[in-house]
């Protein structure tokens, strides 16, 4: 089955209402003292994210034949963490942005101090969500998936490489130190999505590496499409302002190899990318498992690499 672009974008649409609506769940909207607290956190976790990671980790996990909404709580416990890495981005002793997804960011609206506490608050719902599911689905690794997720985003991952890029502002680097920030800042937790999605479906060892390739291509692919997209995007397509980079005086894969190198590099991960899927719809198929989320894990690959926002 190939995905047509109606059903591919009717799928990724049902995706995003179903993470929505669970998220919806999980953070009050009253009757909760401190009401302010929250309606911060609801201000950046509604603020009109693609919900790229959950929808990553229910595709693999659905893929690869896991089915029912054990999966949840961990999409949207991915989904708060990223949100919560993007509130603490935006602040002004980080990278001081006043728009995001086309709004003022949190600390604009908020105030600097109430930022950072929402941004905290969204970490530690997220690690509460995971545990709580871990407790009600026994038997089901969620541990797995867990502990997969905690180290990719902790300091050899995500924090990581955030750490590493403020250490290198204002600074000349060397491809090989970017490629250690997107690595960590970036891919980590979207390899992260997937193998976390795998796990909760009791994937084989090989599935498993399969999906860590796959993921780690796409969220290089991603991040160095992102750079790509501050130079030659506008900001109302992104909804943030452009030239960001520049401004914060950061090295990009633009920056260091060029343009059209960096559209190379991006064409190639990506086509890595689908062949590590084609390795695993192949394998699925010895398993008797169906293979129409591969497909659509195709089609979200590919519609990544070619966006303009």
């Amino acid at each position: 089955m190939t995905y047509t672009k109606e059903n591919f974008n009717n799928t990724f649409k049902e995706k995003i209402n179903t993470i929505n609506t669970a998220l919806d769940t999980y953070i009050p909207i009253q009757n909760e003292i401190p009401e302010i607290i929250y309606d911060s956190m609801r201000y950046s976790i509604f603020a009109g994210g693609k919900r790229l990671r959950p929808i990553l980790m229910m595709a693999c996990y659905e893929a690869l034949g896991g089915h029912g909404d054990e999966i949840i709580p961990f999409a949207c416990a991915i989904e708060m963490i990223h949100t919560y890495s993007l509130i603490h981005d935006d602040l002004p002793t980080m990278d001081n942005d006043d728009f995001r997804r086309g709004k003022p960011t949190n600390h604009k609206v908020y105030g600097e101090a109430v930022a950072l506490l929402a941004g905290d608050a969204l970490l530690n719902l997220a690690f509460e969500t995971m545990i709580t599911a871990a407790k009600k689905y026994p038997q089901i690794p969620c541990l797995d998936a867990l502990d997969i997720i905690a180290k990719a985003s902790g300091t050899r991952g995500m924090i990581g490489g955030q750490t590493m890029d403020l250490l290198s502002e204002n600074k000349d680097i060397d491809i090989n130190t970017l490629q250690y920030i997107h690595e960590n800042k970036t891919a980590a937790m979207i390899c992260a999505a997937v193998k976390a999605g795998a796990a909760m479906a009791q994937a084989s060892i090989e599935e498993i590496q399969i999906v860590e390739r796959f993921g780690y291509c796409l969220g290089m692919a991603f991040q160095i499409q992102d750079d790509i997209l501050d130079v030659i995007s506008t900001t109302e397509q992104l909804g943030k302002p452009i030239h960001s980079d520049i401004k914060n005086h950061k090295s990009t894969y633009v920056s260091i190899v060029g343009l059209e190198e960096s559209k190379q590099y991006v064409e190639k991960l990506s086509k890595e990318a689908s062949d590590a899927l084609h390795t695993l719809t192949n394998h699925t198929l010895t398993n008797h498992i169906l293979q129409e989320n591969g497909h659509f894990l195709l089609s979200l690959t590919k519609y990544l690499m070619h966006r303009s926002y």
